[in-house]
């Protein structure tokens, strides 16, 4: 979700009375670049994509626009873009008047992978994207450096903003807030906005620290309850709650990285997913801080109840699990680590969505890996196994192995064979067997998450309503 330090909130105008009729403005409509929950009564919330008219500008950092149902409120002006315009100054990516050696002096200072800034071309109404990057070149350069991409406009009557011909976008804030959570062409995702000076909109472009920031002197550490992918997860205590610390080893990700992952689990509430408590950072190792879940992980907790799970229980968790899926499938996210390992059960037996160590935001629910990395071929599909292309419906591949996880009490996947044997028999067409407890509506659904064409896979949302339906049977 999007926060803004208090510092932001300086006394507004007056909120314009709805029934006023059009805008001081004219017809100057504005694109929601994000969600935005209101934070107080005047606030109007926003929703990724819509447009909305504007009424009033005069306030540098808070806007005031209108929906489609006549109601007006005050939106962060950064979340905002103008159909027509070319008013950049509120965006910390944009330096007015600098020269292509300044934006690579700055950038070579910075050092940070993806740290980028918009600037004017030479020609007047053009303007270049440079970002700063170490990935190796096509021409096998290794030595980090800036590379530059100018924002073209396509020939069309209609004219779109491309910096990838494929990714085309109506105004050049959309572009760039796309180019933030997606590299799509380019040689690195652009994730650290620099400026030349300083500017006021910081305070509103950068989430609250102090309200996840946990004092590592309120955090009592206990015994270790499990070991994930990048370090311990403790018991711990917290302002006499119970809760589950993740520790995170140094060497495997950096401080940057940890405040990414951390952030995108922030912007996720649901009562299907774990849920984030805080970060801590003023301590070594840095940690987050989730709900305590009693009951383990679910691929432990099958095995340990074999042959006391009964249909609606199984039924049951399965349902848990599509529904937080469907929210990150509604919020853009996807998971890229999905099975019975990555969710957690509770005292009373709900399972929740867990471990977004792996989650990337996409704003085209689509995220091929820059790095190659690594990942689990039993609960991947086959673009995944060939392309490294994820998406909801890789994840929607995952929840099928999970959904066979849990009707088969706990059993790992193709146990036997090793994972060029299953590559080998998914390329020939095969696939997982049915479980000899699942229905076979049940194994209908697991089929129907397997098909080879990712377009051909239910959506979560689809997967929802038919486990839903099955569990009113």
């Amino acid at each position: 979700m999007f926060c803004v330090s208090a510092a932001s909130k300086k006394p507004l105008p007056q909120l314009p009375d709805p029934e006023m009729g059009l805008s001081e403005l004219g017809d100057q409509m504005v694109i929601a670049l994000q969600d935005y929950m209101p934070l107080r009564d005047d606030d109007l919330p926003l929703q990724k994509d819509q447009e909305y008219r504007l009424i009033n500008s005069s306030h540098s950092d808070w806007w005031t626009v209108q929906d489609d149902r006549g109601n007006a409120g005050f939106v962060p002006s950064i979340l905002v873009a103008e159909k027509n315009g070319k008013n950049f100054e509120r965006f910390e990516w944009y330096n007015k008047h600098i020269s292509r050696w300044e934006a690579e002096e700055l950038l070579m200072k910075e050092g940070k992978e993806g740290a980028f800034m918009v600037r004017d071309s030479r020609q007047v109404g053009v303007y270049t994207v440079s970002v700063f990057t170490k990935a190796p070149g096509s021409n096998g350069e290794k030595n980090p450096r800036v590379k530059h991409y100018q924002i073209r406009q396509t020939d069309t009557e209609k004219k779109a903003f491309y910096l990838a011909e494929k990714y085309l976008f109506s105004t050049i804030p959309e572009l760039i807030h796309y180019h933030q959570h997606n590299a799509a062409g380019l040689i690195t995702r652009l994730r650290h906005p620099v400026t030349k000076g300083e500017r006021s909109s910081q305070e509103i472009t950068d989430p609250s620290k102090d309200q996840w920031e946990i004092n590592p002197e309120e955090l009592d550490l206990g015994q270790k309850i499990g070991c994930g992918q990048f370090g311990l997860v403790l018991e711990g205590k917290w302002r006499d709650r119970k809760v589950a610390v993740k520790m995170v080893k140094e060497e495997c990700m950096s401080d940057e990285d940890f405040k990414e992952e951390a952030q995108v689990m922030m912007r996720l509430s649901h009562c299907k997913l774990v849920q984030l408590y805080g970060v801590c950072t003023q301590r070594s190792p840095m940690c987050l801080v989730f709900e305590y879940m009693e009951n383990g992980c679910l691929s432990d907790y099958l095995r340990e109840k074999k042959g006391r799970l009964s249909q609606d229980l199984m039924l049951g968790m399965c349902l848990d699990v599509s529904e937080g899926m469907a929210y990150l499938e509604s919020s853009n996210f996807i998971h890229r680590d999905l099975a019975a390992r990555n969710c957690l059960v509770s005292k009373n037996n709900e399972v929740k969505v867990s471990d977004f160590g792996m989650t990337r935001f996409v704003l085209d629910d689509q995220y091929t890996s820059s790095q190659g990395s690594k990942f689990p071929v039993k609960w991947s599909a086959p673009e995944v196994i060939k392309y490294s292309k994820f998406s909801s419906k890789s994840d929607v591949w995952s929840f099928g192995v999970l959904m066979w996880e849990v009707y088969n009490e706990g059993r790992l996947p193709y146990e036997n064979r090793s994972n060029s044997e299953v590559v080998e028999s998914l390329n020939s067409g095969l696939r997982l067997l049915k479980p000899r407890l699942a229905p076979d509506a049940v194994h209908m659904l697991m089929e129907w998450c397997w098909k080879e064409k990712p377009e051909d896979r239910p959506s979560f949302a689809l997967l929802l309503h038919e486990l839903a339906a099955l569990s009113d049977l």
